[in-house]
């Protein structure tokens, strides 16, 4: 017997929500989906008229989707905002330039004006040359420390107001769980907030917050939408991903287990007692801190003097006013970072040591007037892996298939 949608009871059902458990037709799946980011939008002000919003592009599902609805909605409900795709490329050779040719092509899709900012140009360094440097086993920190301060960065330069995110409700919940397992009090408290402020007045937002990456997978699949679906190579060994095992698991279980973690997150609230770190500039970028100098200084530092432990963990900012020699005797002593001999030879070695350039200060970033379309290349030529195929489909056609339920 053929179940009809639900919603409409006219046409076939042919998705399961995950989030739901309705069961609904494509065009019902298009519009329950754009609309309910739409009222997250407009429930929480995202947007002001006349704002100029950078959507953080990474070519992936997310970000992918995030572009296309926003568009969307954006001519829709006439939210009278100007769209730019901003990306960073971190250097990692065999995916994210593959990725970012999947933002190129995105750039003329949409017909969105498209600002790319690298590790190389901003720090001196690429991914692939930090890894090198440190391994595998703190590089996502690395990571996630300069890009989160290359978007500040690149949103200075396009003179935006306002950047937006593809964080999801599977992210959000991850990040909560992740939180409460490492009893980090202060990220605990903000990490479930829609909006976030960055540097220079610019503030983050998250229209995903509550939307189930299973319908964004679904969405981008049923739309044809254009994007990259190979994780990261260097994160197999990321603490989150031992996060998202769990919800997973979770999930498969209960499926509102997402929704109510975040609600839980929300609801949660930090004793008066408990002290939490006041908002600093650095003293080297002008970036946003909790110390006199910020975490991508820090490790910017430790990177230049050959000392990738520098900036990780605590007591860093302390450690960078030191001389090279006594924060080298400090690391044999308390065994942190690789071993180095104090012999007069390995000195030298270090002071003949290739330069690197010095991060630029934030008031001293020139804003980019022109923003000349940046040409993809041919796509023979570029990896594209092909896109997933998302589970709760009804459609019997699609049984036979094998289906991807690696995420």
């Amino acid at each position: 017997m053929v179940k009809l949608c639900v919603l409409c009871s006219e046409n076939r059902a042919m998705i399961k929500r995950p989030k739901t458990g309705q069961q609904i037709c494509q065009q019902c799946f298009f519009y329950v989906f754009e609309t309910e980011i739409h009222n997250t939008i407009v429930d929480n002000n995202l947007f002001k008229r006349g704002e100029r919003v950078a959507i953080g592009a990474s070519g992936g599902k997310d970000s992918t989707v995030l572009a296309h609805v926003l568009k969307v909605l954006n001519e829709r409900y006439d939210y009278g905002c100007e769209l730019f795709l901003l990306s960073v490329d971190e250097g990692i050779t065999g995916y994210r330039d593959d990725s970012l040719e999947t933002v190129k092509r995105n750039q003329q899709q949409y017909e969105l004006p498209l600002k790319i900012v690298s590790y190389a140009d901003l720090y001196g360094w690429s991914m692939d040359d930090i890894v090198q440097e440190v391994g595998r086993k703190n590089n996502c920190t690395y990571c996630g420390v300069f890009r989160r301060q290359a978007l500040d960065r690149g949103a200075v330069m396009l003179g935006v107001d306002h950047i937006v995110t593809g964080h999801n409700a599977d992210d959000i919940a991850e990040t909560i769980l992740m939180n409460i397992f490492r009893g980090d009090v202060a990220r605990l408290g903000r990490c479930t907030e829609i909006f976030t402020q960055g540097e220079s007045m610019i503030r983050r937002s998250k229209p995903f917050k509550y939307t189930y990456e299973k319908e964004i997978v679904m969405y981008a699949y049923f739309k044809k939408l254009d994007y990259f679906s190979t994780e990261c190579i260097y994160s197999p060994n990321a603490y989150r991903g031992h996060a998202r095992t769990f919800l997973k698991d979770l999930e498969s279980i209960r499926p509102s287990a997402i929704i109510d973690i975040i609600h839980s997150g929300e609801a949660f609230e930090i004793k008066s007692d408990i002290k939490m770190p006041t908002q600093k500039t650095c003293e080297r970028c002008g970036y946003m801190s909790s110390n006199t100098i910020c975490k991508a200084c820090m490790m910017l530092e430790g990177l230049n003097r050959g000392l990738p432990q520098l900036g990780i963990g605590k007591g860093g900012s302390r450690m960078v006013r030191m001389s090279q020699k006594d924060i080298i005797y400090r690391i044999q002593n308390k065994r942190i970072g690789r071993r180095r001999q104090l012999s007069d030879e390995e000195n030298n070695n270090d002071q003949e040591r290739p330069s690197r350039k010095t991060v630029q200060h934030f008031s001293k970033i020139e804003r980019d007037t022109t923003i000349a379309p940046i040409q993809p290349r041919d796509p023979s030529q570029v990896y594209t892996p092909p896109p997933r195929v998302p589970t709760h489909i009804l459609n019997d056609s699609t049984k036979s298939e094998k289906k991807d339920l690696s995420w």
